[in-house]
């Protein structure tokens, strides 16, 4: 594991905001991320809250819009947020947003281009948590929280991993991917034609299925997003839950749409619900 270099340091509620980059063996090319050390951070290890950042996004937009600096000061949680894909002149892109560079999915890609550098699946899971722990003062104990994009980057590594994060949240998450435009066309790309094997990055699907554990589901959507009825389907989520008896509180939100002013507006009480679990 090579180690990080600090490329960003920034005081901030007592803390420190910082961006650091490192070599990555999983996706082949240097990422960076964000880092928000809480001033609990100096006095010893703290709990960890990922977040996965949406389409067209960086390690950037979360830190500098999401405001959920001062929460993770009040308490004493580290923020984690990876850039959203690999990125470098040697790895596959394509014209649009909504595949190639920043447009990761997080999955394991298995087709041509893709397949070499896009698997942000096993970074998310794997690499990164393992980079953290090694580097920052952090513990074992592990939420994730996501945005459109990476709002069900968060449900599916959740809920594939059980154990391994003591809760899940997402903001206006695509929670259907294989039956909706954006899904549909990165895991024909990514992952080939066999509908099959798309339902392992489903959250749909997987809430359908056989789980081991019912981690509950937290999402907060915005009744005004642009995207709600063609891409996100929260509705879909919910009826597979109520289905199969997961626990999901869906929160919809009167005018609120799909920007980062909807997530700095309820990103509050995301980091205090995720703070219950991580100290509980």
């Amino acid at each position: 594991m090579s180690m990080p270099e600090r490329i960003e340091h920034h005081a901030c509620f007592g803390g420190a905001q910082e961006v650091w980059q490192h070599r990555s063996d999983v996706l082949g090319c240097d990422m960076r991320f964000g880092v928000y050390l809480p001033p609990q951070a100096k006095g010893g290890p703290c709990p960890v809250l990922y977040w996965l950042s949406g389409l067209t996004c960086t390690e950037q937009n979360f830190i500098t819009k999401a405001g959920a600096q001062r929460y993770a000061a009040e308490h004493g949680i580290i923020l984690v947020d990876p850039d959203t894909s690999p990125r470098g002149d040697n790895v596959a892109d394509a014209d649009g947003y909504d595949l190639g560079q920043g447009a990761g999915f997080y999955v394991n890609a298995t087709q041509a281009p893709w397949a070499a550098h896009y698997r942000m699946y096993d970074y998310v899971v794997d690499e990164l948590p393992a980079l953290i722990e090694a580097s920052f003062p952090a513990t074992d104990a592990r939420a994730i929280s996501g945005h459109s994009m990476g709002g069900h980057g968060a449900l599916v590594v959740a809920l594939r991993n059980p154990g391994r994060y003591r809760s899940v949240s997402a903001f206006s998450p695509i929670v259907s991917p294989s039956t909706v435009p954006w899904g549909e066309k990165a895991f024909a790309a990514y992952l080939g034609d066999d509908r099959a094997a798309w339902r392992q990055y489903d959250a749909t699907a997987l809430v359908s299925g056989e789980l081991s554990e019912r981690l509950p589901l937290l999402i907060e959507q915005g009744g005004d997003d642009e995207f709600l009825a063609g891409q996100l389907k929260p509705e879909l989520l919910q009826l597979a839950a109520e289905a199969h008896g997961h626990p999901l509180t869906l929160n919809l939100r009167p005018g609120y749409d799909h920007s980062y002013y909807f997530i700095a507006s309820f990103i509050g009480a995301h980091i205090a619900y995720h703070a219950h679990a991580l100290k509980a």
